[in-house]
């Protein structure tokens, strides 16, 4: 995809605005944010500003086409520079419908035999790529010293529940299939991913554990979706202003699960799950200004009582897809470090 010349200027504004002193940079994002007891991190005040004046939003006016080109673009502006000592090449993995996309990310230094995290991107199974996710994926390898399989799994509302879900069990077979071939030690694979990614992570896991096949040893869910059968109170608390807003959910909820599909299902709400006894260690990060932070909450809680080794960090200050803005101001990448040197830890050089 080329990059409009206005994205090109955009990105420069941007740049600039998180080069000023803070006091500028709070002139500029006005009056400290505080809600439900938690402020608002300065960082995140100023990309919301910029959001709020082009009238950004996770669903444009258009539909689908405009907000995946929206999130396409959005890597220019917040992304930061490409993390270039990590290598990177095309995978193809084999299935029925035909061979799914996925890429293969080397950091610099990491020898045969390392980690794997198997990383499924977000965008509310709508949109996001592996084109959009690319700096996330180069992050986390390079951060967690690990190899990184990013999927490119097919997306809502031309291929809904449960294609995506498919495409993501098919590339965790794969890891764990060609392991050697991708350089990467079978007994150190983890999976991934943020929002919906996080979603179809932690549902992959749930699957891996009733097959009885090869489980990953630890999995990172950034701010994950994991009830879409109700809304808790940070769907009232955040429901609009902090640009993913509770709207926005119901529009992805109802491309990826129309109806008549059963939103209970464990396959869709991995928080409804009967039984969450065995799955791995778990990393589960939620942001304090984001309608979902509740679920991912609670999910963290079930898999406690399942008996789940489970780190719970709520990042207060910040807004959902975080782990995106790593490119401008410090506080982003900040929580995102957090994230990967806990994947660093599970399974990294």
């Amino acid at each position: 995809m080329s990059i409009p010349f206005p994205v090109r200027i955009q990105a420069a504004v941007v740049r600039a605005a998180y080069a000023l002193p803070q006091g500028l940079r709070r002139a500029f994002a006005g009056k400290a944010e505080v809600r439900d007891g938690q402020t608002l991190a300065l960082d995140a005040q100023v990309i919301l500003k910029f959001q709020r004046m082009s009238k950004a939003t996770m669903v444009m006016p258009g539909g689908v086409g405009p907000s995946r080109d929206e999130m396409e673009y959005a890597r220019y502006l917040v992304g930061g520079r490409t993390i270039a000592s990590v290598a990177v090449r095309d995978v193809g993995i084999p299935q029925e419908q035909g061979e799914l996309a996925a890429r293969l990310y080397t950091p610099g230094g990491v020898g045969k035999g390392s980690g794997l995290l198997v990383y499924v991107h977000g965008g509310g199974w709508v949109v996001g790529s592996l084109e959009s996710h690319d700096h996330v994926a180069r992050f986390l390898a390079e951060r967690g010293r690990v190899r990184v399989l990013s999927v490119g799994y097919r997306l809502a509302p031309e291929h809904v529940f449960p294609a995506g879900l498919e495409d993501v069990q098919a590339a965790l077979d794969y890891a764990f299939a060609k392991a050697v071939d991708l350089g990467a030690d079978p007994e150190r694979i983890a999976i991934g991913g943020d929002s919906a990614g996080g979603n179809l992570a932690a549902v992959t896991v749930q699957q891996a554990v009733r097959r009885g096949g090869p489980v990953p040893v630890f999995q990172l869910l950034l701010y994950p979706v994991t009830d879409l059968s109700t809304k808790r109170d940070s769907h009232r608390h955040f429901a609009e202003t902090y640009f993913l807003t509770s709207d926005n959910m119901d529009w992805f909820a109802d491309r990826y699960a129309p109806e008549p599909v059963d939103r209970t299902d464990p396959r869709i709400s991995p928080l409804l799950a009967e039984d969450l006894a065995g799955l791995p260690p778990t990393y589960l990060s939620t942001a304090g200004f984001d309608p979902l932070r509740d679920e991912g909450e609670a999910y963290a809680q079930a898999l406690r009582e399942a008996g789940v080794d489970v780190y719970l960090s709520r990042q207060s200050d910040l807004i959902h897809g975080y782990a995106n803005y790593i490119g401008v101001g410090h506080r982003f990448e900040e929580a995102t470090a957090e994230a990967a040197e806990a994947l660093r830890k599970a399974v990294g050089a």
